[in-house]
């Protein structure tokens, strides 16, 4: 089974649309040890398959429109957090304390983005918060990495140790994620009224839009489930993100995943703003969360409270470890989930860890998180109810270490051809040409380069129509 084959079967969709997509192959593209690339064609591809699966259902189409997927737009908008431009700026992706750090008995990496979790490592670590890269340096070469994982960790913050492949199989919560399907997908509710049909979309009068007139709640952080939203703001969607006014969002990468909505701030221990959100919600199809499991569960927002209000709501959550085992209530992020998995060992050399070429948990899950959105609403239109949908990017991980679903072994992808459910075609451009895959805007947040989306179908958007809004700023309304 490929690793498209394996993503499609995991979000329940019909093996025989399989043979809509074609993938243009550019040799060298997010090349890895680990097969990344094939990993990325899957989970972008999966997505442009449900797009195309669901906008054909929602304008009448006869047959679904051929997906085309090329390794030069996946390179790109895999790194699109380096991509981005503002006004000829690069972007600053991972703060000084974001790092590995060498241990008395090994490595550890830390996190250290966001303030908050700055303030907590240092305070773990008993260093004052005007300490440098080298006094944290010095003091972890002495301690050993498992007690600064678990000590870090008891302060709130983020630290993982590197383990092995092997260490990482024998870790209670690795046995915890291999229990779970890649897609978690369980039926939520019943929905009182088909999806609306599309008027004009795709009629010749504009791109065919899957997801247009369709409200998301936007309820995440980072990358993997903005990436996520982002997508279906591409597809039409009207998205609405919305943060703690407390806790803004890293400028750049709001930048970079605020593409296709809107955003503003809602405090929802405030009954006025709780109020907002309720109105929000009572006219939402889609709810998106981005939290560690059941940080939200106290203002109502669990899926079955979800539900309860809002009838036929597609509830899509995504967490770093999953809402299981040891590690179910712990924040993380791509980075760490790749030091604990075996990612950095197998990415690393004998003298130093490393890691793969793109965030690639990250994004894969992002894209494989509106893949699974786009097909619940699908079959909400045909079996009446909503959905509840989970994703881990330690889930992602074990699929990609695992070979990503590869039956035929780590290149067996990588050769074009044409079998059941693929098809391959040679590209002459090199991977590292991409200019064609990023575009350039004017917005509010200044001159914007951007990587454009890789999800590509026969009539299409091929752009977002709404660049990113300073974070915050819109007002908390359906359009």
């Amino acid at each position: 089974m490929t690793a498209l084959e394996n993503a499609w079967s995991a979000l329940g969709g019909e093996p025989s649309l399989l043979d809509r997509v074609t993938t243009v192959v550019r040799e060298g593209a997010l090349d890895a040890r680990l097969p990344v690339r094939p990993l990325a064609r899957a989970c972008a591809g999966a997505c442009a398959l449900a797009a195309a699966e669901l906008g054909a259902r929602r304008a009448g189409l006869a047959g679904v429109p051929r997906v085309r997927i090329d390794d030069g737009a996946l390179a790109a908008a895999f790194s699109s957090e380096r991509q981005l431009l503002v006004d000829g700026r690069a972007p600053v992706s991972f703060a000084p304390l974001s790092r590995f750090w060498r241990t008395a008995d090994g490595w550890v990496r830390t996190h250290a983005n966001y303030p908050h979790h700055r303030e907590r490592l240092l305070g773990a670590l008993g260093l004052p918060q005007d300490a440098t890269a080298d006094d944290v340096a010095a003091l972890l070469a002495g301690r050993r990495a498992p007690e600064v994982e678990e000590t870090v960790y008891g302060a709130g913050g983020l630290a993982v140790a590197l383990r092995t492949p092997a260490e990482w199989a024998a870790h209670p919560q690795s046995a915890a994620v291999a229990a779970h399907p890649l897609v978690e997908r369980a039926p939520l509710g019943h929905a009182p009224a088909a999806l609306p049909p599309l008027s004009g979309s795709g009629s010749g009068t504009g791109p065919l839009l899957p997801a247009a007139g369709l409200r998301v709640l936007d309820l995440t952080r980072v990358l993997a489930g903005p990436v996520a939203t982002r997508t279906l703001g591409l597809l039409g969607a009207d998205v609405l993100r919305v943060d703690p006014p407390r806790s803004p969002e890293l400028p750049d990468q709001h930048a970079d995943t605020g593409f296709g909505k809107r955003t503003t701030a809602l405090d929802l221990s405030l009954a006025g703003d709780r109020a907002v959100f309720e109105e929000l919600l009572s006219a939402a199809d889609v709810v998106v969360t981005g939290y560690r499991p059941g940080a939200l569960d106290r203002f109502g927002l669990s899926p079955e409270a979800l539900a309860e209000r809002r009838p036929g709501l597609v509830v899509a959550q995504v967490s770093a470890w999953g809402a299981y085992g040891p590690w179910g209530g712990r924040r993380g992020f791509d980075s760490l989930v790749q030091v604990a998995s075996g990612i950095a060992v197998l990415e690393g050399s004998p003298s130093a860890p490393g890691a793969l070429p793109v965030q690639a948990l990250d994004h894969g899950t992002g894209y494989l998180l509106a893949a699974a959105v786009l097909r619940a609403l699908t079959e909400r239109a045909e079996r009446g109810h909503g959905a509840v949908l989970r994703l881990a990017l330690a889930r992602t991980a074990a699929w990609l270490t695992g070979g990503a679903g590869d039956a035929g072994g780590r290149h067996a992808e990588e050769v074009p051809h044409t079998g059941p459910g693929v098809s391959y075609e040679e590209a002459g451009a090199p991977h590292d040409a991409p200019d064609a895959w990023l575009a350039g805007t004017d917005s509010a947040l200044g001159r914007l380069r951007y990587a454009r989306s890789p999800v590509s179908f026969d009539g299409g958007p091929t752009d977002w129509t709404r660049p990113p809004t300073p974070w915050g700023s819109d007002t908390p309304r359906w359009l």
